[in-house]
């Protein structure tokens, strides 16, 4: 018959219903007479057998031991009929030990009995140093009687394993078998503590109580499993009771619970009585012990009989089950096949082909990329039809995407370079303002502004590295790394929060230079972003072989682990940037640049409660330090300028670096310009600021243009500047005098800008 066009609906009922409701009726009348409760059935008389008849005989040997080993303490002499009765112990043992270790208990045994059988055999373990403590005494009466109560308690826990049989009536007589045997325990267990006080001639502490709860434990245990046994074996076991021994044991217990200074017995009389009817009561134990073996013989007969008509039923459903989902099934099986091959095709291939191509700025054809498929006129061709549209609407959406972020990134670019200029001219603008300015007051908002627009640049250059870019800066020959930093710094908000500690000696290549700077000014900007305005963030730097490493330091809010983990994974390997995340933007440029150049970026937490910012700039761009002066240093020191430094009239001055094995102090000690060098007053160079035109000098004629100067008055002037700072760098660390936080520092100037 053909099923290629049945309704969905059909060929699931007929995949699933038939077998299934075979199974279930299978299930249902397999579940009620399984395999699994006959071979239990079976197993009864093997558990009996190779456990039960074993462990009794092992139990019986501790019961004797026991109670000579109480006598054995309550006299000093020694005693060759202990050493005998240790020999019966461990022979029964042994043979215990070699009825569990055999396959045919364990294999008829459940997880419970295995683990109960281990147990038991832990604890006859324990036999052996039980008994040096007795030899040695080094145990009392109740000590003993614990030791061989433990090893009893844990063979009876395995005999409670055995009421596992699916008969509910068998499981009853099995349990209450269990509990008669448990009240002979508790009668051997008095008659332990009558042997020992008799001996003794007196109760040791806590005997007599122990006493009157064993035989009050022993006379409950026997009146409640009595109770579960069948009439017929009730009525025999009370017609047991009912002989002299255990009328006389039963009023010798009496005695014993109402006298507590001794044992008021004749020991050879509780002696006899007692040994008659755990005789007796064994006995009856394994007689319906056999008894219950006997039984479970028919009906394990009858269990597999009503199994074999099931599984022979079962069988024939099966069958005709598998035709009917074979037949069906490889139908829906080969059309779903395809489907989910051409969807894997889709997703794992063809869509990210056409996205790669897309972003090379390849056209697509659609129609190509999306050809339609035939799945038939079912539910199944219509689930096929339906995936067509999808991986067709799949590709008109990646082509939508990839053309509406390449305009974006255009735009980003567009408006980037638009800004770029206007920020160049007016910085420019500013130049000029700031070499015709001649009050100090005017001079440092001048700086404000220049500031304000080195900043507005960075920004501006974000925007080109959001587009995919390469930013407009750069420098032919090495700059010195300490120019690096103190450029970074320029370009950072709360510059003057920012120290400058220990830089060791290197420069970058030019090519990697306008990239750093901006690189660093990130990392330097989040650092003042993210922590207190009372706090400060220490720069400091170091080579290896490996390259140039720069640390950012700040004691600020921190970052939580997680967070931490993820701002690596995005620096390691940077995503395509999303709008939606505009709050990481930073971290986003970071890891474009230094995926640009090679540079490893990471954030730790510092032990300042605050970021770690490692910066690894590779070998390949560290060269070493180029001399201060010359057409590369001329030039960079325009980016250097460090914040709150004027220029004074008649030209334009930039303060040069310290030499490179001087260490950095931090910028807020910077002051440029006229210094007090008293060592009585604060030690670092401190900008004095003019007073009137007597501290001016003579003032120029409206309109006229100051008279440049000369390459080598340039020169003198800054080396007198360098001079000066180191002198008063060396004062004030002499005096160790923190720096007056009074003294707020002004904006920074320009950093280079003929890109």
């Amino acid at each position: 018959m053909n099923t290629r066009d049945w309704p969905i609906r059909g060929k699931l009922a007929a995949l699933v219903v038939t077998p299934v409701a075979a199974l279930v009726a299978l299930w249902i009348f397999a579940t009620t007479l399984t395999v699994g409760p006959a071979r239990d059935l079976l197993d009864a008389q093997t558990l009996l057998d190779d456990f039960g008849r074993p462990g009794e005989q092992v139990v019986a040997e501790l019961q004797n031991e026991r109670r000579l080993s109480m006598i054995y303490l309550a006299d000093d002499g020694g005693s060759s009929e202990l050493d005998e009765q240790r020999r019966r112990t461990d022979a029964a043992v042994a043979e215990l030990r070699r009825r569990i270790d055999g396959e045919p208990l364990r294999d008829a045994a459940n997880d419970l009995l295995d683990s109960r059988l281990d147990e038991f055999v832990g604890t006859l373990d324990a036999l052996p140093a039980g008994r040096g403590f007795i030899d040695r005494r080094q145990v009392d009466r109740i000590g003993a009687l614990g030791l061989y109560t433990g090893m009893v308690t844990s063979a009876f826990q395995g005999f409670a394993a055995l009421a596992t049989l699916p008969d509910a009536d068998l499981n009853r007589q099995v349990g209450a078998l269990t509990d008669l045997g448990r009240s002979r325990e508790l009668l051997a267990q008095a008659d332990a503590l009558v042997a020992g006080a008799s001996t003794a001639g007196r109760y040791a502490e806590g005997e007599h109580t122990r006493l009157v709860q064993v035989i009050g434990n022993q006379r409950f245990l026997v009146e409640g499993a009595v109770a579960e046994l069948p009439q017929a074996d009730r009525a025999s076991y009370r017609r047991l009771t009912e002989q002299e021994a255990f009328v006389r044991l039963r009023t010798m217990q009496d005695d014993l619970v109402a006298s507590r200074a001794r044992p008021r017995v004749a020991l050879g009389e509780w002696r006899s009585s007692h040994d008659a009817v755990q005789e007796a009561m064994r006995d009856f134990e394994l007689g319906q012990a056999d008894a219950l073996a006997e039984r479970t013989v028919p009906v394990a007969v009858g269990v597999l009989a009503r199994l074999g008509a099931a599984g022979l039923l079962g069988l024939v459903a099966v069958l005709v089950a598998v035709l009917v989902a074979l037949r069906v099934g490889r139908s829906l099986v080969h059309r779903l096949t395809s489907i989910r091959a051409a969807a894997q095709e889709m997703a794992d291939h063809r869509l990210p082909d056409v996205l790669s191509r897309l972003r090379r700025g390849e056209d697509v054809d659609i129609a190509r990329e999306a050809p339609p498929l035939e799945y038939g006129r079912d539910e199944i061709g219509a689930v096929g039809r339906a995936f067509n549209e999808v991986g067709r609407t799949a590709i008109q959406a990646a082509v939508h995407e990839v053309t509406l972020r390449r305009g974006l990134n255009e735009v980003f670019l567009n408006i980037a370079r638009r800004s770029q200029g206007l920020v160049h001219r007016q910085l420019a603008v500013l130049d000029r303002l700031e070499r015709r300015a001649e009050d100090p007051d005017e001079l440092a908002e001048l700086f404000r502004v220049d500031h304000l627009a080195t900043r507005l640049r960075r920004h501006a250059e974000d925007l080109v590295i959001l587009a995919g870019a390469a930013p407009g800066r750069g420098w032919r020959h090495p700059v010195a790394v300490v120019d690096l930093v103190r450029g970074a710094t320029g370009e950072v908000e709360s510059y003057e929060r920012v120290d400058l500690t220990t830089l060791a000696p290197a420069a970058a290549l030019g090519r990697a230079v306008g990239d750093v700077i901006h690189l660093l000014a990130e990392l330097i900007e989040n650092a003042t972003a993210f922590s207190p305005p009372h706090t400060r963030v220490e720069v400091s730097g170091r080579r290896g072989p490996d390259g140039y490493t720069v640390e950012i330091v700040d004691r600020g809010l921190g970052m939580t682990p997680a967070a931490v983990e993820e701002a690596n994974r995005r620096l390691v390997d940077p995503p395509d940037f999303n709008p939606a995340e505009s709050a990481r933007l930073g971290l986003f440029v970071v890891a474009r640049l230094a995926a640009r150049h090679g540079i490893r970026v990471r954030l730790d937490t510092s032990e300042h409660a605050g970021i770690t910012a490692t910066v690894l700039i590779p070998a390949d761009l560290i060269t070493d330090e180029p001399a201060v002066s010359g057409p590369s240093q001329e030039r960079m020191a325009r980016v250097t300028r460090l914040p709150a430094q004027p220029r004074p009239r008649g030209g334009r001055i930039t303060r040069e670096r310290p030499a490179a094995s001087t260490p950095v102090v931090p910028l807020t000690a910077d002051r440029v310009g006229p210094v007090d060098l008293n060592p009585d007053t604060e030690g670092l160079p401190r900008r004095v600021r003019s007073r009137g035109p007597a501290m001016r000098g003579p003032r120029q004629p409206v309109g006229d243009t100051p008279s440049p100067r000369s390459p080598e008055e340039m020169r003198r002037i800054m080396s007198a500047l360098q001079a000066g700072t180191a002198r008063g760098r060396q004062i004030g660390a002499a005096q160790v005098r923190p720096v007056d936080p009074a003294a707020t520092p002004e904006p920074p100037t320009t950093t280079e800008r003929d890109a």
